[in-house]
């Protein structure tokens, strides 16, 4: 038996990835568990979604505070009263310093609506647009100081279709994103992700295949 797993989880709006996340845990018998979620925001409307489900939840306001660094040395103290042994950012809108990114190496997660390395930063399904690709999608990483460039743990990908608009493909590829995000957390809290050269090493091959989400 692997010993439970606790998940922190930073949100800064709806959270519908962390929604995900959360049923999925459930719904399939993780060894883990959500032991927070925290948002950087009071109004986030996640926050209501976790405490429906009774799951402890934090806000610590970027606003209050006057440097990034200041805010991240709270967050970090909020987030390790939970014991963490991974952080998930599910729509957490915020960049962080290295010295966070750095004391939460190998047990930090993102989620990057575009397929990476393509179209890191904001407006990605915009970049996609403009850039007439025939494909587009979603990437789960561990974070580095280096923005949306971590170690790649899984893809999925969508066609851009004829028409499409930002709405109509950020549309689609959330929907991936909500089968992705669950696919990947769940392999790290199941001991089957190791980081190799900078590489991701998913230890089931069969698991790799995002078919098999």
């Amino acid at each position: 038996m692997r010993a439970m797993k606790n998940i922190v989880i930073l949100i800064s709006g709806r959270g519908s990835n962390m929604e995900a996340i959360v049923r999925a845990a459930r719904a399939q018998g993780w060894p883990g568990r959500i032991a927070a979620v925290i948002s950087n925001r009071p109004d986030a409307t996640g926050l209501a979604f976790a405490q429906a489900h009774g799951i402890a939840t934090a806000v610590v306001p970027s606003k209050e505070f006057s440097s990034r660094a200041a805010f991240d040395a709270v967050l970090q103290q909020e987030i390790d009263r939970f014991s963490p042994d991974l952080v998930v950012l599910a729509g957490f809108m915020r960049i962080l310093t290295a010295p966070f990114v750095e004391y939460y190496a190998g047990r930090m997660l993102n989620i990057h609506p575009s397929l990476l390395p393509a179209f890191p930063g904001l407006a990605t399904h915009r970049q996609a647009l403009d850039a007439g690709v025939a494909e587009h999608g979603a990437t789960v990483h561990f974070v580095t100081a280096e923005l949306d460039h971590g170690p790649v743990v899984a893809a999925a990908k969508v066609d851009v279709l004829p028409g499409d608009t930002e709405d109509t493909l950020s549309a689609r590829v959330l929907v991936e994103e909500h089968k992705l995000y669950p696919y990947a957390v769940r392999l790290f809290v199941e001991d089957r992700l190791s980081i190799e050269h900078g590489l991701v090493r998913i230890d089931d091959a069969r698991l790799a295949a995002i078919t098999s989400i």
